[in-house]
């Protein structure tokens, strides 16, 4: 099913915003790196949820791991081609606080392990693995400005690394950018 089944005229409230989003994806992402797929669908079958692929080369991970930021220890980028991020809209979104909830997966629906992109905005282990620091402006903000800002994410066209607001989302990975990757000029690539 998409968008385009749907009338927009026949909805109202939260419902149409989610079809005007939904058609914003499509348009916006049609013929592009980055593939948008419904996940889960609200009674009247507008989207509630959605999983993003996007194919863009990017860090995945670091050689050396157990010895991340270790005087003396390089710690080289690892790359893959494919990242996949599961978008949630809660009950409340639009809202103040019904904020879309953004974060990458790190196993598939069979329990196998899937690419992690490694980006101090985006964190890398622990009990919110996966989760994005998104920073969206105001509930005014749409899904499309979201999808593109990870992906600039993932080409490191922005980040937040220094210890100080907009905090990193991921310290570890932070220290290693400021450490490692920005004086190797392993960023911009």
């Amino acid at each position: 099913m998409h968008s385009k089944d749907f009338d927009i005229t026949k909805f109202t409230g939260r419902n149409r915003r989610l079809l005007y989003e939904w058609q914003k994806l499509e348009y916006s992402f049609e013929n592009r790196d980055t593939e948008i797929e419904v996940l889960a669908t609200n009674p009247v079958g507008l989207p509630t949820s959605y999983i993003v692929n996007y194919h863009i080369r990017s860090f995945c991970g670091v050689t050396n791991m157990d010895k991340l930021n270790q005087v003396g220890i390089v710690n080289e980028p690892i790359f893959a081609d494919k990242f996949s991020m599961i978008i949630d809209l809660p009950e409340n979104y639009p809202s103040v606080d019904g904020a879309p909830l953004f974060r990458f997966m790190t196993t598939d629906a069979n329990g196998d392990k899937l690419a992690h992109p490694w980006h101090p905005n985006i964190r890398w282990a622990g009990d919110f693995a996966g989760r994005v620091c998104i920073n969206m402006s105001d509930t005014y903000t749409d899904l499309v400005w979201g999808v593109e800002r990870v992906a600039g994410y993932l080409r490191y066209e922005s980040y937040h690394a220094l210890p100080r607001p907009p905090y990193p989302e991921d310290q570890s990975v932070a220290a290693w950018v400021i450490r490692q990757a920005e004086p190797n000029g392993w960023i911009p690539f």
